[in-house]
């Protein structure tokens, strides 16, 4: 399968001042996906303008035609399936079939205390996965549904006509446990990685992609015990979490090197963040630009 190039396009400008046209650009620069995180607020950006990942993404359906449309990721940290599944549907309808839903447990941030409760543990949070991604399959795929569970319950929640999509739109699942394993095992069309996290501050480019080949041996295995084949499953990588950070959006040849040696380890779709000044995700939008169009010719 050749390289995917797909960008995330944070939801912090209002549509009128920039954000509008962040996302027509990027159909225009050959995106194959735009995502945008599915948070209610998220670390730096905290205390300033952010927006809503739904809306967001019906207001992008509204103003391109094939660039595909996506969360990265939406957590059950302020999200119920029964919910979610109408909006989705909804936005699946909206785009004409054109969103992936990446999904995964969430973490402690803002999210995790917005609506009141204390922060989940990671077992939490996996258990709440758990019971999340499963019934959220059966609300996008069945009419009606009918469940009793020990975190989400459903009660006759019809959801006709159902995704465009068949049997639904894709789950791009975040993981990195085995529990994750597993569901992106059964459940995922993908499955999404920012790599080791305890490599970050001091770890280099070299143990990441060690770690990264870990990821992707137990991923094979999960897949494995689920009667899959794992390259049924796109595997994509969203960057900027790397002891790389932002290195490879410094110049061409440095994202062709990068790109081209998680391409060698498995990777189907890389996944770069659209510059924001003045932040973690800073980057000459020229060589950004560059890297949209021409980079992924010298990679086939």
């Amino acid at each position: 399968m050749s390289l995917r190039l797909s960008t995330v396009i944070l939801p912090y400008r209002r549509w009128n001042e920039g954000g509008r046209s962040a996302w027509v650009r990027a159909e225009q620069l050959g995106f194959h996906t735009a995502y945008t995180y599915d948070h209610l607020s998220w670390r730096s950006f905290r205390d300033g303008p952010w927006f809503g990942a739904v809306p967001t993404l019906t207001a992008a359906a509204a103003v391109t035609e094939r660039l595909r449309l996506g969360t990265l990721v939406t957590s059950p940290n302020f999200r119920h399936p029964v919910t979610l599944a109408k909006e989705l549907i909804s936005l699946d309808d909206i785009s004409g079939g054109r969103v992936t839903l990446g999904i995964g447990a969430g973490g402690t941030g803002f999210d995790a205390t917005a609506l009141g409760q204390e922060p989940w543990t990671p077992r939490e949070r996996a258990d709440r996965l758990a019971e999340f991604v499963p019934l959220l399959d059966r609300l996008l795929t069945e009419d009606a549904v009918s469940y009793e569970g020990r975190f989400y319950s459903a009660h006759e929640a019809r959801n006709i006509p159902g995704c465009v999509q068949r049997p639904r739109l894709p789950f791009a699942v975040a993981a990195t446990g085995p529990r994750g394993l597993r569901l992106a095992a059964r459940h995922g069309q993908a499955w999404v990685t920012t790599g080791d996290p305890k490599l970050y501050e001091n770890g280099t480019p070299e143990q990441s992609v060690e770690a990264l080949r870990g990821q992707l041996e137990k991923l094979s295995e999960a897949c494995a015990t689920a009667g899959r084949d794992v390259a049924e499953l796109d595997k994509v990588l969203l960057t900027g979490f790397t002891p790389d950070r932002g290195r490879p959006l410094e110049s061409l040849d440095a994202f062709v090197d990068f790109a081209g040696r998680h391409q060698e380890l498995g990777f189907t779709e890389i996944v770069v963040h659209w510059p924001i000044p003045d932040s973690d995700f800073a980057a000459d939008e020229k060589v950004f630009e560059r890297i949209a169009m021409d980079a992924l010719a010298q990679l086939t």
